[in-house]
């Protein structure tokens, strides 16, 4: 397959997010197309439900969410619905179904991947691993090493999605454990340097796997006052070939994505949608046959309310 290149216009306003925009171009242009919707979520914690008191009351829930989803996926053509970590705790469903009824929703919703959130291991690795048996997704992680886990060859480091010649690798990301978890939650889970990882991973996928794009699902967080933590600003810094990173566990709400340069100086998206399903994260990609690529909207969706 012919490798593309990826041009994004950074000096008109907010990188040029104008919701249809691919029509500027006419039909002839339209059919050399292919348009990527990616929705997204990150720290859903269990909020199964709108809040029904205080600042978010009437946000949230998963009826209202996967109404969105259905009515977005009978707008476009290719969809991929992604979550970034933190599924589990934070409402007494969890506390009554451990993980079951979050899972089933994805599973109902038709998630397409999601990493691992340093709460997902709140029931151990059994915890987690009793409720994978209701997702019809996979989970993917790409720096925790399962091999001397009841984990081992459950989840996987990443995941190719394909649509008209277009191939996409999502990879996940974890934040460490090591005083974040109890140790007896994540027993012989080994933690492995995220950039590290993450470079190896992606390098992969854009020269051997031939993936036109890579988007990274991270629970590293969005950045922190202390550089000695890895933030997705970090990481984008020090990337190669990732091209948008979502992001979770700090439960940062970007009212548009961030635009940086990585280590080559090349752009890359980072976006972040707050937690508990408030907001349903929306990136429009246009990939351009021979041509280029380009964001065509970056634009949160409230959801409830």
């Amino acid at each position: 397959m012919k490798r593309r290149t990826f041009i994004r216009d950074l000096g008109l306003g907010s990188m040029m997010l104008a919701t249809g925009a691919p029509n500027v171009w006419g039909k002839d242009r339209l059919r050399e197309t292919v348009k990527l919707t990616i929705l997204h979520t990150n720290d859903t914690h269990s909020r199964m439900e709108p809040f029904d008191s205080g600042r978010y009351e009437g946000l949230g829930g998963v009826v209202a969410r996967a109404a969105k989803i259905e009515q977005i996926r009978a707008e476009e053509d290719w969809v991929l619905l992604l979550d970034a970590g933190d599924i589990f705790q934070g409402t007494p469903y969890f506390n009554f179904f451990e993980g079951e009824v979050e899972i089933k929703a994805m599973t109902a919703m038709q998630y397409d991947a999601a990493t691992i959130g340093n709460h997902d291991f709140d029931l151990g690795l059994e915890g987690f691993d009793k409720q994978l048996k209701h997702a019809n997704f996979p989970f993917v992680i790409a720096n925790y090493d399962f091999s001397d886990t009841l984990l081992d060859q459950k989840t996987q480091p990443y995941q190719i999605f394909e649509h008209s010649d277009i191939k996409v690798g999502v990879m996940g990301l974890g934040i460490e454990l090591e005083g974040l978890v109890l140790p007896a939650l994540y027993g012989g889970t080994r933690y492995m340097d995220p950039i590290e990882v993450a470079n190896k991973t992606a390098r992969f996928l854009k020269k051997e796997a031939a993936c036109d794009y890579v988007v990274v699902l991270s629970h590293l967080g969005y950045q922190y006052r202390e550089d000695k933590y890895v933030s997705d600003r970090i990481l984008a810094k020090e990337s190669e070939e990732i091209d948008l990173i979502i992001g979770g566990h700090t439960h940062t709400f970007l009212e548009e994505p961030e635009i940086l340069g990585n280590k080559n100086g090349r752009p890359i998206i980072l976006n972040q949608v707050g937690w508990a399903g408030i907001m349903l994260g929306k990136i429009d990609i246009l990939f351009e046959r021979g041509s280029s690529r380009k964001c065509l909207s970056c634009k949160p969706i409230m959801i409830g309310g």
